[in-house]
């Protein structure tokens, strides 16, 4: 803290042209290193080949993308009108300071990366602490940043756990605001608690409850594919992953069975391998989340399509390896439908309309991602007016609520998904990380 603090004038001194240098330097090390680095990530995290590469693409993608918008703003310095001739007005965007950032397991690259390039490129330094699961991929990706060109007063790193040194830094007096991104009980624990003398900034990305709703004019194919790629890649263990669906109940059961089929396709094992889509969860807390969330649908009356237990055949004994599952047959208002588990985990259930699809979506505290499969553009219409989400697709077989990306989508959780109501991988994002100076001077006619 006391050398990002020290350091974080000279930094914001450089001009700007000088700052997005030094970023756009640092993402071409990104993808210089990008083997080593997702060779890293699957390690720690049992991230599937692809999409640890992805990952990491999109890393080296936010620091170009963010850098790119900040220039495109004139580096957020807008002249203003004058009710005065003899004024000279502008306004300035300004750096706050020093910027703590913690980033999350799951996306340990690419959720670091961004919030690190949005503070960054605006003039603050960053002190940065990865998730304890994923030490060694934040330290690979500070390794390369600063290797990159970022000066080493203005990226720190440190490590620990989230009650010693994520607490330490989040209410460290000498930090001007936070980046979060984790479980909403965490994440309203920090927002509560941060500011003291006066407000800081701190942007909270959390959790999701992410729904995909099928209706009648679905074509089913895209739905299925979208449907099962948004629940288990990963192992559902995105913050936007598909943990919901709601089918009309006229093609029900057709769907379900596709459903089925096509997750009996999935190959659960090592994550190295290349046939490997759904890898290991992350630890044994997470493998007894799974079990407890299999009881409860037992219990409940819901049934068990799908999955629903540990593996433990050869390999995978050696690992934290769980099944595809899917449950149905639970009433709507269960548990299962409201709660983020994070976990390769999709509920079911059946619905007569669009609308009632849309009302049980929205009735949860979360509001990240969401998706509909539907070839009428009328229904297309109600549910991006009526869904109550940040970040929302149509038909989107390639995953039906995941796989946003550095300027295609901008990443905004809604609700209890997120607090600064712009979104990560957008336009708006480095500005979060500048506060607005009006300028004046008065000159002489």
């Amino acid at each position: 803290m006391a050398t990002a603090k020290a350091y974080q004038k000279t930094w914001a001194a450089l001009s700007p042209e000088e700052r997005v240098e030094k970023i756009h330097s640092a993402a071409n090390k990104i993808r210089e290193r990008k083997f080593i680095i997702s060779a890293i990530m699957i390690h720690e995290a049992g991230k599937s080949r692809t999409e640890a590469i992805g990952e990491v693409e999109e890393g080296a993608d936010l620091l170009d993308y963010y850098a790119d918008i900040y220039m495109k703003n004139n580096a957020y310095v807008v002249p203003m009108g004058n009710e005065d001739p003899r004024e000279r007005n502008k306004s300035v965007g300004r750096p706050f300071g020093v910027w703590g950032i913690m980033a999350p397991f799951n996306f340990p690259h690419a959720l670091a990366a961004g919030p690190i390039a949005g503070a960054l490129v605006t003039g603050n330094t960053v002190v940065f602490k990865p998730a304890s699961a994923t030490a060694l991929s934040g330290y690979f990706l500070a390794r390369t940043l600063l290797d990159g060109g970022i000066p080493a007063g203005a990226l720190q790193f440190v490590t620990g756990g989230g009650e010693q040194v994520g607490n330490y830094l989040v209410h460290h007096p000498d930090v001007d605001g936070v980046v979060f991104t984790g479980s909403k009980e965490t994440g309203m624990d920090l927002y509560n608690s941060f500011s003291t003398v006066y407000p800081k900034p701190i942007i909270i990305e959390m959790g999701g409850k992410n729904p995909t709703i099928v209706t009648r004019n679905a074509d089913m194919s895209k739905a299925v594919e979208g449907v099962v790629r948004s629940a288990f890649g990963f192992s559902g263990q995105k913050c936007s992953a598909c943990s919901r669906a709601y089918i009309e109940a006229s093609i029900y059961d057709e769907f379900m069975e596709k459903l089925l089929a096509r997750t009996a396709q999935l190959v659960v094992g090592e994550p190295v391998d290349k046939a490997t889509f759904v890898g290991p969860v992350i630890d044994e807390p997470a493998v007894a989340r799974f079990l407890e969330a299999v009881e409860i649908a037992k219990t409940s009356g819901g049934t068990v399509r799908a999955g629903g237990e540990r593996l433990t055949d050869g390999a995978l004994a050696e690992g934290t390896f769980v099944a595809p599952t899917i449950v149905d047959g639970l009433p709507l208002d269960n548990e299962l439908f409201k709660r983020e588990l994070f976990l390769p985990f999709l509920a079911v259930g059946k619905v007569e309309s669009l609308e009632q699809a849309v009302q049980e979506a929205n009735d949860v505290e979360y509001g990240l991602t969401a998706g509909i499969f539907t070839e009428d553009q009328a229904e297309i219409d109600y549910f991006f007016d009526n869904i109550e989400a940040g970040v929302i697709y149509a038909n989107r077989k390639g995953g039906s609520t995941t796989g946003a990306w550095p300027g295609s989508q901008a990443f905004s959780g809604w609700k209890g998904s997120g607090s600064s109501g712009k979104g990560a991988l957008g336009s708006y994002y480095p500005s979060l990380f500048v506060r607005e100076q009006s300028r004046t001077v008065v000159v002489d006619e």
